[in-house]
């Protein structure tokens, strides 16, 4: 029996946000209309079944296919079993923009270090000095005392 059919998992733990998924009715509701707290409630079990109901039929099909992790397909295969067709178009509309957001991401870090004007292997021999320098501080405690006395200078030399 999994801990969401009634184990030892609190509830709060296989939930949603509870203030989010207020937050999102809030604002999927015209102003001049109110929602009641039990209907907020009711509503905040309605989404925890279907992404629970999603989340088995796609680990079904996952493991139909020996595979051990699921996959963006198989939810968008689990849509179809479960007769949620009109909504896969969407589904995976999302999950390209999520998907182009990741290499945006990636690409930004990337330039990111190419703008630091260092090779990567010349980033990775100037970490490993600053570290054996620490090393030496730690190691050498009356090394650090003299060192503590002086003027920190900046990284360019100056003081």
């Amino acid at each position: 029996m999994s801990d969401y059919e009634g184990g030892p998992a609190a509830e709060d733990d296989l939930s949603l946000p509870r203030a989010t998924v207020y937050k999102l009715i809030a604002e999927a509701l015209p102003d001049d209309i109110a929602c009641a707290k039990d209907t907020r409630d009711l509503l905040l079990d309605c989404c925890n079944e279907f992404i629970h109901l999603i989340a088995s039929e796609s680990n079904e099909i996952c493991e139909k296919e020996a595979k051990k992790t699921i996959a963006a397909e198989h939810v968008l295969a689990a849509l179809q079993e479960l007769g949620f067709e009109k909504y896969v178009g969407e589904v995976q509309e999302a999950y390209d923009e999520h998907r182009k957001q990741l290499i945006k991401d990636r690409d930004r870090k990337s330039t990111k270090l190419s703008q630091q004007g260092m090779s990567e292997e010349e980033m990775l021999r100037s970490q490993q000095l600053l570290f054996a320098e620490a090393r030496m501080r730690y190691q050498n405690p009356a090394t650090q005392a003299q060192s503590s006395g002086s003027t920190p200078t900046s990284a360019n030399g100056s003081q």
